[in-house]
């Protein structure tokens, strides 16, 4: 295991906590959709315990970092143990799917704090409509009408490739090292994410359509797709 991995780990829990982090409080009488299913209601609160075993991994590879170079048997068996109770040799390493994730967070992460800005006040994790409320058609939204899901597809997804894949101290050492786990934690996150995404954009779409209907009109005949220019 590299220094290079530990570094670019711990970049890449910096990034997805930033892009994370709600950049304003939702008040509850500006929401609308609360229709949805209520396990489609809850991306503020998978959020953070996204964000949560992100930190622990990222602790913990740093932790097997360290005890490439100090053995930490001898100074705590307890703590060696709890890092990776393994009897064989993991081989936590660098790899290209590792490389792709890393790439992939901090570009859905960069989306994502652009669209924050672009939106500044009008942004929060609910969806809400404020009594300012505009419709938004510049920055990435002038390629997609929904480029914040697409930042939040490319962190699971880059999330994924970096720690549900061979190489990760989540499978090698973690509780996800037995064959097929991570398969079934992937599958179910991303089958989420998509429910949730298209359940919003649906839901976003129909209510600025009914806000602003010439203006949006226009709009949706520009950029027709949701999340990927040319794809969906």
């Amino acid at each position: 295991m590299s220094l290079v991995r530990v570094a670019l780990v711990v970049l890449q829990a910096v990034t997805n906590q930033w892009a994370c982090t709600p950049p304003n409080p939702t008040q509850e009488k500006n929401r609308f959709h609360k229709e949805e299913l209520h396990i489609l209601q809850i991306a503020p609160l998978v959020f953070k315990i996204h964000m949560t075993i992100l930190w622990i991994c990222a602790v913990f590879e740093v932790l097997y970092y360290i005890s490439t170079i100090v053995s930490l048997s001898s100074i705590s068996p307890i703590v060696s143990t709890i890092v990776c109770p393994h009897t064989s040799e993991p081989h936590i390493r660098m790899s290209s799917m590792f490389a792709i994730g890393i790439a992939a967070v901090v570009l859905g992460s960069y989306i994502r704090l652009d669209c924050f800005r672009t939106l500044g006040r009008l942004f929060t994790f609910d969806l809400t409509v404020q009594p300012e409320h505009k419709l938004i058609t510049s920055r990435f939204y002038s390629y997609v009408r929904h480029p914040a899901y697409t930042g939040s597809m490319l962190l699971v997804a880059g999330l994924a490739f970096s720690h549900l894949t061979e190489g990760s101290w989540l499978t090698e050492c973690g509780p996800l090292r037995s064959s097929g786990s991570a398969i079934v934690v992937w599958a179910a996150w991303w089958v989420w994410t998509l429910a949730v995404g298209i359940s919003r954009a649906e839901a976003e779409d129909k209510q600025m359509q009914k806000l602003f209907p010439e203006e949006w009109d226009k709009y949706a005949m520009i950029v027709p797709w949701w999340f990927f220019p040319g794809l969906a």
